[in-house]
């Protein structure tokens, strides 16, 4: 017997076999768009809801059909929620129209919500709330210097938590001081390793539990030592570390060090397009986001309003 291991329930819907449809829709996703797990997972679970909808053959679907499941869900849920799910619907029906198992152009019978980019402010920490973030991981433990190296990495770097997640051993390159990256849609760039997070990760790596199955950089502190199963574990680490500095914020995930990263650039004078190379982001629209954040930049661009002469 092992200390913290408990033997594993089947889920009710293990047995539960994923219609084939959704199936070779998950295999292309995946080797055509490069899609994570968790990506995956959320397109094939509005795939399958639709098919348990509107019946197993795709070719007797109609336009009012698909709209009604749409605005149906949309009633159900958030809007956050209903976005993903308009999203995943659209692939889905765009995959089976380019095989032809549907009638051209249905996916245009999804509708559209309301959703206007830029329209409210990236949560952010301050720069003392992110010193309190990580003085919470210090500490000798295992546990604690793996907080510790992952608040570095996510605060200096702006990583997602999916980085994180499966960063490996190889991806350190320490003679030349970066880090290899793997994001979205296996688009692979190479950080510069800064000397506290390099130091933070090496420290963790020598009290690291030795496993041969896997060489994630990252593990649970608990037997079995299994790495990192999804972002969640990541933003997990986050939650506790600002419940333990008592840091209150309106987001308590992994992506709100990545805001609070892209925003402390943007404040040091560093260029959106530099901060969308370091973050990744495809479109310098995403990078822009950042930018109404800078208060005294944008006071010095605001025009003052002229007077109204009554």
């Amino acid at each position: 017997m092992q200390r913290g291991i408990c033997s594993r329930h089947p889920s009710p819907d293990a047995d539960e076999a994923e219609p084939e449809l959704v199936v070779s829709f998950r295999d292309w996703f995946r080797k055509h768009r490069g899609a994570a797990e968790p990506t995956l997972r959320q397109y094939c679970r509005g795939a399958a809801g639709l098919l348990d909808a509107l019946g197993a053959d795709p070719s007797l679907w109609s336009a009012q059909q698909v709209r009604k499941f749409v605005l149906d869900c949309a009633r159900q849920c958030g809007a956050s929620t209903t976005q993903k799910l308009i999203t995943s619907l659209r692939a889905f029906l765009r995959y089976l129209s380019f095989r032809g198992q549907c009638p051209a152009d249905l996916d245009q019978a999804v509708p559209a919500v309301a959703h206007w980019r830029l329209a409210t402010l990236p949560p952010c920490l301050s720069a003392e709330e992110v010193d309190r973030l990580i003085a919470a991981c210090n500490g000798s433990s295992t546990r604690r210097l793996r907080d510790r190296a992952i608040m570095l990495m996510l605060g200096r770097l702006g990583l997602r938590a999916g980085d994180v997640t499966q960063l490996r051993l190889s991806d350190i390159e320490w003679q030349n001081g970066t880090l290899r990256v793997m994001g979205k849609g296996r688009y692979e760039v190479r950080l510069p390793l800064p000397q506290d997070v390099g130091e933070a990760i090496l420290r963790y790596l020598e009290c690291r539990p030795p496993v041969d199955h896997s060489d994630r950089v990252f593990l649970r502190h608990i037997a079995p030592f299994k790495p990192f199963i999804t972002g969640d574990c990541v933003s997990s680490v986050v939650r506790g570390a600002m419940q333990r500095a008592g840091v209150v914020a309106p987001a308590k995930g992994a992506h709100l060090l990545r805001h609070t990263a892209a925003t402390e650039m943007l404040r040091h004078g560093v260029p959106l397009d530099q901060i969308g190379l370091v973050l990744r982001h495809r479109s310098i629209d995403m990078t822009a986001y950042y930018a109404k954040v800078d208060v005294a930049l944008l006071r010095q661009v605001a025009q003052p309003w002229p007077e109204v002469n009554s």
